[in-house]
């Protein structure tokens, strides 16, 4: 009988739910958006009740759709966005705020403060991470500290905190199971990666209980069991977590030092495996644990871009120069070149190597000539110059020598952004077979779980489609200096 894995993946646009068979190829998926919501500039949420009615729709439906038993299913990985923050009530199983997306903003003035004081150097020693409200821990503060029922729910021992990995399983086991695992832990700005714990200090100084944290597993580890309700009366066993990058890095088989991937998707995420031994950047790029399995930790170096595959979101919905994502393409060959044109997509601020959260999007350069075919090339040229922005650095600061980069996420199928990039970065990319490598990651070791071994996955990962750098030196060298100078401007202009 034919047995699969499947892959929980909850990312910030929509719910996925993918079927591997053994050999780790996809049987069938199904994906659904949800709401974004933007109740004041800066501010992004989403109603976590939403996200876990959306999983569990697309879970179901593509067991029906593939007329597979729960049966048949080994055990279940799941993958999340990551640092987006819930917290609720485990008595009625209800939020008591939206969540609070990492993109999010509202806390820049608090994280601006602490940055400047002695808790810059200490949290960056402490969690790798720089302080910024793209982490976790001032989302939970600002929760505890505006929603006026948080303060009785610690008193009464009935609040929870959880990114979207613990707020998932928490439901799917009808809450029998409060736990997150190392990769996301490492991204709350509250767990210390040199003891391997929640850190106390850490939780003083933003207000927050321990008592209302999840327990920290490894990524492959008994997650327990999902409720007989949730898969028509069958129960399946959880055997995998992780965060969608540290998935993704796992999903291309990045298992040795100095192996380096970038996922194009709502925003982009470069990850260089670092081995046993962390790397604290001292520009800009972040610390962070890749996975922690059969007792063994990894740990990975990070740039974070905001913004990537949104800004292609931002011209289908705000402007409606496409009707698809997927026509950006199109638009962006129509021409040769911007004609002059750039856009910083700072929506959120500016990630690495920037962390700048004054920083306001922009569109430069244009004039009475500017078409819509410009602008889409534009975006999709920002993405490649962000993701420069962060090799330079990795670069740098890892002493790697770089010569090919793993690619996958929505954007990567973009084959005029992937050839741009190519030629930016100069170095080949290696697109994967799989738009879905972070579902395949976590589905890869949820099979470690059911006994499966590290050893048998090196094959599984096959990238069959390669870009070579075209573009001439000279060229590279001035299309990115004006990148530069045009960012320089953006910050200037942050600042009046």
């Amino acid at each position: 009988m034919p047995h699969f894995y499947l892959a929980i993946d909850q990312g910030t646009t929509s719910c996925r739910a993918i079927l591997f068979d053994e050999k780790f190829n996809i049987e069938d998926k199904i994906q659904q958006e949800f709401t974004q919501y933007f109740p004041n500039p800066g501010w992004v949420e989403h109603n976590p009740s939403e996200i876990l009615k959306t999983q569990l729709s697309v879970i179901k439906l593509l067991l029906l759709k593939t007329c597979i038993k729960a049966d048949e299913i080994n055990s279940i990985g799941i993958t999340n966005q990551r640092e987006t923050l819930v917290l609720w009530d485990k008595t009625t199983g209800k939020p008591i705020y939206n969540a609070i997306v990492w993109q999010d903003t509202r806390t820049a003035e608090r994280c601006n403060k602490l940055k400047k004081s002695k808790w810059g150097k200490i949290i960056h020693e402490k969690t790798g991470l720089i302080i910024d409200p793209y982490f976790s821990a001032s989302k939970a503060e600002w929760i505890i500290q505006n929603v006026s029922s948080s303060k009785q729910l610690i008193e009464e021992n009935r609040l929870l905190f959880g990114t979207i990995d613990t707020w998932l399983l928490w439901n799917l086991t009808n809450g029998k199971v409060h736990a997150t695992d190392v990769s996301n832990a490492s991204r709350t700005m509250l767990f210390n990666i040199n003891t391997m714990d929640w850190d106390d200090d850490l939780l003083s100084l933003f207000g927050i209980p321990k008592s209302i944290l999840p327990e920290i597993k490894s990524n492959v580890a008994d997650f327990g069991t999902t409720d007989p309700t949730v898969f028509m009366g069958k129960s399946i066993k959880i055997t995998a977590m992780a965060g969608d990058q540290q998935s993704s890095l796992f999903g291309h088989a990045c298992f040795s030092k100095g192996m380096l991937k970038n996922t194009y998707g709502t925003g982009c995420f470069m990850m260089i495996n670092t081995g046993n031994k962390p790397i604290f950047s001292q520009n800009g790029l972040l610390t962070t644990l890749a996975w922690q399995i059969n007792g063994i930790t990894t740990y990975a170096t990070e740039g974070s871009v905001f913004i990537a595959g949104a800004g292609v979101q931002w011209v289908r919905d705000n402007l409606g120069l496409i009707q698809k994502s997927s026509e950006i393409e199109a638009l962006a060959m129509a021409v040769e070149d911007t004609a002059g044109t750039y856009f910083v997509p700072a929506f959120a601020g500016l990630g690495a190597p920037y962390w700048n959260t004054n920083a306001k999007g922009a569109l430069l350069g244009i004039s009475r000539s500017t078409r819509k075919e410009h602008i889409a090339r534009a975006v999709l040229e920002a993405i490649a110059f962000q993701t420069k922005d962060v090799m330079e650095v990795i670069i740098a600061e890892t002493k790697q020598k770089i010569t090919s980069i793993f690619v996958d996420g929505g954007a990567a199928g973009n084959n005029f952004l992937m050839q741009f990039q190519s030629d930016i970065l100069n170095l080949i990319l290696k697109r994967s077979n799989t738009n879905e490598t972070t579902a395949k990651g976590v589905a890869m070791m949820a099979s470690l779980g059911c006994g499966n071994s590290i050893e048998n996955l090196h094959t599984e990962s096959y990238h069959p489609v390669s870009f070579t750098p075209k573009m001439n030196e000279s060229e590279r060298t001035k299309l990115y200096k004006a990148w530069i100078n045009v960012v320089k401007s953006v910050d200037y202009h942050s600042k009046l």
